[in-house]
């Protein structure tokens, strides 16, 4: 394994290269563009007044038992990282790791298989009063229907962090002269068994 961090401006932004498969991984923070270096998180850990239990009746308990409960739920589910695995000649793996600052408890996946994927792209698009570019892959469907699944949805990391995953994918992936349906097919034409690493292989059934 291999890790670094190619964009020094951008230190939330990793790329760690594994034998078979690279991850592109980004963390939930950023760095303050007030040029003051200042490191911005976008999650919280558990603070000392969690401990604190009413002792004012059962009717205070329960209320507070019901607003821990859901401050525990949004404390337990943050962002904490969104990662791609490209994975040549199989596809890219999205996935999003919530959690408590520093101890993750949920990864969810989604795999786009190459024979599937036409295209990543950088497309833009608003942000409430802002415009946002963001990496998107366009999958074909049944027929000729093509949809888009947003990469990095949660995380929306900034522009010089997009191209360096965009040229990596079109690298690994995409660049070549086969496309389409016919990727991901042996030199015969014939469909290879898509068998990923051990990491991937809960969502491929391998």
């Amino acid at each position: 394994m291999q890790r670094k961090r190619p964009l020094p401006s951008h230190p939330e932004f990793s790329v760690i290269d594994y034998p078979g498969y690279r991850e592109y991984r980004v963390e939930n923070f950023y760095i303050a563009r007030d040029g003051s270096g200042r490191v911005v998180k976008r999650t919280s850990g558990l603070t000392w007044y969690w401990i604190l239990i009413p002792t004012f009746g059962l009717r205070w308990f329960t209320i507070w038992a019901l607003v821990t409960v859901a401050l525990l739920y949004g404390k337990c589910t943050q962002i904490l990282a969104e990662t791609i695995l490209v994975i040549p000649s199989h596809g890219i793996q999205l996935e999003t790791t919530r959690g408590i600052a520093n101890w993750p408890f949920i990864v969810s996946r989604h795999f786009i298989p190459l024979t599937a994927l036409q295209d990543v792209i950088i497309n833009e698009g608003l942000r409430r009063w802002n415009v946002r570019f963001y990496l998107a892959a366009v999958k074909e469907g049944p027929g000729t229907e093509y949809s888009l699944d947003v990469l990095f949805e949660n995380t929306l990391p900034r522009m010089p962090i997009l191209l360096e995953v965009y040229h990596g994918i079109h690298e690994l992936l995409l660049d070549g002269t086969v496309s389409g349906a016919d990727r991901g097919k042996g030199e015969r034409g014939e469909s290879e068994e898509l068998c990923l690493p051990t990491r991937l292989q809960s969502s491929n059934g391998c």
